[in-house]
């Protein structure tokens, strides 16, 4: 039997590196001959850089940057060659504050300027930026200011708050830091940064702001584009990471899939032909779960190899139609299995558990 074990992370729990160990050790302890290959997957939040420097060949980058509150925060960028790999969570990731102390009106993205101004440092001159669990709201504001970016009667290093006061707004400082950079944003968020669809009104709750607080904040955001550039603000991916993607875009960044980008680097669609069956897996598979995520496109791949594909999760909170519908065959929960307690308190053990399982019914 030959497997292919290509989770994301397990939210708050485990690694998409340990999820896969997990899985591995489940799955041989029934079936101890399976040839398993092993592909850890991100779609360009938290394990983004975790995964890639598995498989880039490149070094570590050690940086201490501001984090989202302004506490300093040790951060890392991968350098292969010409070209930087940076995780932008690690400068301005929601997991970096705890719920009790979010603010998330001044959460900033200037760590995350001083990430790519390390990189540009280093020789770089292609960034790769993974967006994705960010904690700010701040349009990137923070990140341009880092790089130079400067304003009038406003702070554009305090968040979203910062931008209420602002006059005017000098973009060519960030510019001629970066001239020669190409940037890539890597996300799976599609949203424009303003408006119903756009990063407050959507994204905001999960950072911590209130319904109440929404039309102000997206009002802010809405200020500071009509200083900087309002058309951009309307394109595909602005509103990733808090509208950290508008700011990328503000300096010429392409956008594509973070699922897509990974699954290229790791051979994916290799490795996915050369076996029988294919498991992914992640903390919540939901309906989120289809929307440019690592479990879609990872089902995509297998199907497109004309494999099976399984899920294994935390929680599975999506019906078998909607499954097929993504190409998958079958989802097994972790809390279904060994009981929701268990499944936080050994998420390693519970995870093998039910990888044992799954294994039973589909090892050959």
């Amino acid at each position: 039997m030959r497997v292919l074990i290509a989770p994301d992370k397990f939210a708050g729990t485990l690694t998409a590196v340990e999820a896969a160990a997990a899985i591995e050790e489940g799955w041989r302890r029934r079936d101890p001959g399976a040839e398993v290959l092993v592909a850890p997957m991100a779609d360009g939040g938290p394990g983004f850089i975790d995964v890639l420097s598995a498989v880039v060949d490149g070094k570590l980058l050690s940086v201490t940057v501001r984090g989202p509150l302004g506490e300093e925060t040790p951060a890392t960028v991968l350098l292969a060659g010409e070209t930087a790999y940076v995780e932008t969570a690690q400068a301005c990731g929601l997991h970096l504050v705890e719920p009790k102390q979010r603010r998330p009106e001044d959460a900033t993205t200037y760590g995350v300027g001083q990430l790519v101004a390390a990189a540009v440092d280093a020789g770089a001159k292609r960034i790769i930026l993974g967006l994705g669990g960010s904690g700010t709201t701040d349009a990137g504001a923070g990140l341009l200011a880092a790089l130079g970016a400067t304003g009038e009667f406003g702070q554009l290093d305090a968040g979203a708050a910062g931008l209420a006061g602002l006059s005017a707004v000098d973009l060519e400082p960030a510019r001629d830091r970066v001239a020669g950079v190409e940037f890539v944003a890597a996300s799976d968020v599609e949203n424009p940064m303003l408006g119903l669809r756009g990063a407050t009104n959507v994204f905001g709750s999960q950072k911590g702001i209130s319904d109440e607080r929404k039309p102000e904040v997206d009002g802010w955001l809405t200020h500071f584009a009509e200083l900087a550039d309002r058309k951009t603000a309307d394109k595909k991916g602005a509103g990733a990471a808090g509208g950290l993607g508008y700011a990328l875009l503000l300096l010429g960044a392409e956008r594509v899939s973070g699922i897509d980008l990974v699954a290229e680097l790791t051979g994916l669609k290799q490795k996915a032909s050369q076996v029988d069956l294919v498991i992914s897996g992640e903390g919540a598979f939901d309906f989120q779960s289809r929307d440019g995520k690592v479990i879609a496109g990872v089902a995509k791949i297998a199907n497109d190899a004309m494999r099976p594909c399984v899920v294994l999760a935390g929680k599975v909170l999506i019906g078998s139609r909607e499954m097929r519908s993504m190409g998958v065959e079958s989802a097994y929960a972790l809390v279904d299995a060994v009981g929701e307690e268990q499944a936080f308190a050994d998420p390693h053990g519970s995870l093998a558990t039910v990888a044992e399982r799954v294994a039973r019914t589909w090892a050959r």
